[in-house]
Order: structure tokens, then sequence, then C-alpha cells
């Protein structure tokens, strides 16, 4: 684990220390919990259902338990090492944990970070989750460790994935061509978006509304 002084950044004035951790983020009907192995029956059974976002994955999927808990502990040992921080996303009204994302490309010394790795069972695909798990880690990203900026990236060919992007706000920066190998072997051009400080304060406004939240 990287000692506290490798973790932080020394934090302009009016901002805290940029330091993102392991934490829960809570909302009616979503809890973002930090992923552990308790999780891997309820993500083996939701990935199951869930193809085509693994199209983009680097892994194809949770075949099984055991593949689930190898893919939890592997993301745990990223946490560890201090450059992502995985969550389970947990359904608020039946307990289920129904998919999972992450803090990515964690820059202490730039205050910025990534959320992305984000996949749900397809029967809670097209409700609001996927917005208010959003809202939860950019509340948190901006307004408690003081991000400057937010990033977000998807496969080129994954114009859903763009779509709920751009729903949210997010501006479009680029594309990064032959960026990834998938692991199916397919060669992935990678679009990038960001939200930055000064844009925060507008789209945070617009996803509580869209999330029903308490400003």
């Amino acid at each position: 684990m990287p000692s506290d002084a490798q973790l932080t950044s020394t934090a302009p004035i009016g901002l805290p220390l940029f330091d993102p951790r392991p934490v829960v983020l809570s909302h009616d009907l979503v809890r973002l919990e930090p992923l552990a192995l308790g999780h891997a029956n309820d993500l083996c059974a939701a990935a199951s259902q869930e193809i085509e976002s693994w199209r983009y994955m680097p892994v194809p999927g949770l075949a099984d338990a055991a593949t689930a808990e190898r893919w939890i502990s592997e993301a745990n040992a990223r946490s560890a090492a201090g450059g992502e921080i995985a969550f389970a996303i947990v359904d608020g009204v039946s307990g289920r944990a129904v998919g999972s994302t992450r803090y990515l490309d964690i820059r202490r010394e730039h205050r910025g970070l990534e959320i992305g790795y984000t996949w749900l069972s397809p029967d809670v695909r097209r409700t609001a989750v996927n917005t208010i798990c959003k809202y939860l880690m950019l509340c948190h990203a901006f307004d408690r460790l003081g991000a400057i900026r937010v990033q977000l990236k998807t496969d080129s060919r994954n114009t859903r994935s763009q779509t709920a992007i751009e729903r949210i706000g997010a501006v479009r920066e680029g594309v990064l061509r032959s960026h990834m190998i998938c692991w199916d072997g397919t060669l992935r051009d990678s679009v990038y978006y960001a939200i930055t400080r000064d844009e925060w304060p507008g789209i945070r406004t617009k996803l509580a509304s869209l999330c029903g939240a308490t400003m």
C-alpha cells in the first residue's frame, strides 16, 4: 500500500486534500459499496444476464462464482495500490448487487480521476440506476474530494454508452485510436469525455433533478 505521502497531494486554498478512498455512497434507490467477496454470487447472477456490455470489457464476463471472486480480488488489489476504487452497485429495495462501477486512473497530484468499468444487470439498465450512480460518484469527487476534472471513456462502438454520457452533460473531447485490445482481440478506439470543476455546478443541478435528490 502506498504511503499517505504518496497518496495525497498539496491542496489548493479552499480545497481538501485529494485522496479518494473506499466509501459507501447512498441514495434511496441505489447504494454504492466497496466491492467485496460477499458480492460475488449476486454479481455472477447479474453478469449472466448481461452479454452486450462485456463485449467492451477487458474480460469476457463472470461465468461462475470462482471467476467473480477472482475478478473482485483483482479489483481490490488495484484499489489497495491506490490507482482504482471499485464499487458494487446495490439495489436499494432488494439489497442485491446488480452491477459494478469504479473510480479509475486516480491522479492525486492533478486532482483528477475517471469513472468507468460500469456494467449493470439488464433488469435495471433502463431505470434511473446508472444516472444515480453517476450523480453519487460525481458529487463525491467534486464536492467532497475537490476534484477539478472527472473523465469518462467508452468504446467507439458503444453508442448506447456515448448517449448516456452525453445525457449527463459531459463534454466529448476526442477519440484515442487503437487505444486498447479487448479480451476477444478486437482493437478498440476509445471516445473520451470529461466534466471540469467549472462545469460541475450546472451538471449537478441537472442530475439532482433527474435523480430526485435534495440539493
